[in-house]
């Protein structure tokens, strides 16, 4: 999802390409969209952006044209003031400004130019997990941001540290943005894997190396920065990394990129890269990390697949799944071959005139009524002598002839 970084980017493309650009008419949201209307309308307005953290804010400003009448600018009855709007980006959340005849999918709230042609600036939002608040300010329990505002980012974790926040394992500590304000998910692995500092370590314990590090006033201030810069803590690289993905330019971050040589993607060490271990924390989010995971990492917590894992087990599945036709197709080939020329049971022919299946040599199951005939017959056979048996290779005629021979002899 969009971090730090790419909030403010995102705050910088909106202050390029509105410059110079005049706005007018209300405010547009779609109609699927759940957030708020925004009641904003005017015939001439200018909009600026700013971040802070994981917010950005445009701020709709009336200005006077000349072909607009000045009652309608100059702040009086009926002129609206001007509005800030505290954007949240959610997971897909972003800027774009395009022509009113091609306006992005997935567009949620849009803002109209005066002039022809007309353009629009919109927030895009594809999955609707972003949000914006009308009239809004900074949200009062988001911590200073670690890219503008370093120094009261640093105060306010290292005076905090007796917080039971603390108490929880760094990865986890790192997304909590009443300290850590623009830190999100790409970045605390990054983080993590550069100081090669367990996920699962005890967040107090790998913050309090910073207390001893706090630089004295008899240091000059290139010394401070060359000390950063050399051997940085935990806290200085909350700063300098997002900045260097700044520096990279781009739209940084992007969910569904698949560009994998851009530079972002050449940037990152440990996040998404193969060879990389993966678990899930507490709050169900999956961290990268290289090593071991610490002391505090979840018991029988599952190993997610990697997208790069997950393409490959697909491939595999595809290769195991052709072999299988093939294999099914053989032995559905040789079935039909075996039904064309019916096999010979191992066991020779079936005796008592029982008959077998000629296609698959499976013998017959006998229905209740003839399995009990045949038990009575072998009862009734059993108690006759063994000289009134009848021989298997005995004929009809030759039986009648026996039978009137042994009458003849009872009778003498």
């Amino acid at each position: 999802m969009p971090e730090g970084p790419e909030l403010h980017m995102a705050s910088r493309f909106v202050n390029r390409v509105c410059c110079g650009l005049v706005f007018s008419g209300s405010v547009e949201k779609s109609a699927v969209s759940k957030n708020t209307e925004v009641p904003f309308q005017c015939e001439a307005y200018i909009i600026s952006a700013q971040s802070r953290g994981k917010e950005v804010k445009l701020t709709l400003t009336p200005v006077k044209v000349e072909d607009v009448s000045p009652s309608a600018t100059d702040g009086k009855a009926g002129s609206p003031g001007q509005m800030d709007i505290i954007f949240r980006f959610g997971m897909s959340g972003s800027f774009e400004l395009a022509a009113v005849e091609e306006i992005p999918k997935h567009a949620h709230l849009r803002f109209l130019t005066r002039r022809c042609p007309r353009q629009v600036l919109c927030f895009v939002d594809p999955r609707r997990f972003g949000s914006w608040a009308v009239n809004g300010s900074w949200q009062p329990a988001r911590g200073p941001c670690v890219m503008l505002e370093y120094e009261m980012f640093r105060q306010n974790v290292l005076t905090h540290l007796s917080d039971n926040a603390f108490n929880k394992p760094i990865c986890e500590v790192l997304l909590n943005q009443k300290y850590f304000n623009g830190i999100g998910n790409y970045l605390r692995a990054e983080i993590l894997h550069r100081l090669k500092v367990p996920p699962f370590e005890r967040a107090r314990t790998v913050l309090e190396a910073s207390l001893h590090k706090e630089p004295t006033d008899e240091l000059t201030l290139s010394k401070k920065v060359k000390m950063k810069l050399e051997n940085p803590d935990i806290l200085e690289l909350c700063h300098l990394l997002p900045m260097e993905v700044i520096n990279l330019g781009g739209k940084g971050y992007i969910s569904d990129r698949t560009d994998g040589s851009s530079a972002f993607a050449a940037w990152l060490r440990c996040y998404d890269v193969s060879g990389m271990q993966t678990l899930r924390d507490a709050n169900g989010r999956t961290i990268w990390f290289q090593g071991i995971p610490g002391p505090m990492a979840p018991k029988g917590s599952r190993t997610p697949k990697s997208k790069s894992q997950k393409k490959t087990k697909l491939e595999e599945d595809e290769k195991h799944s052709v072999a299988n036709e093939g294999h099914t197709a053989k032995k559905r080939k040789r079935k039909v071959e075996q039904q064309r020329s019916p096999a010979v049971p191992e066991d020779g022919p079936q005796r008592n005139g029982q008959n077998t299946k000629a296609a698959a040599g499976e013998q017959e199951a006998e229905k209740p009524e003839e399995a009990q005939g045949t038990r009575r017959r072998s009862e009734r056979n059993r108690r006759k002598p063994a000289a009134e048996l009848l021989p298997m290779s005995e004929t009809p005629a030759e039986s009648g002839r026996r039978k009137t021979r042994a009458m003849k002899s009872r009778k003498k």
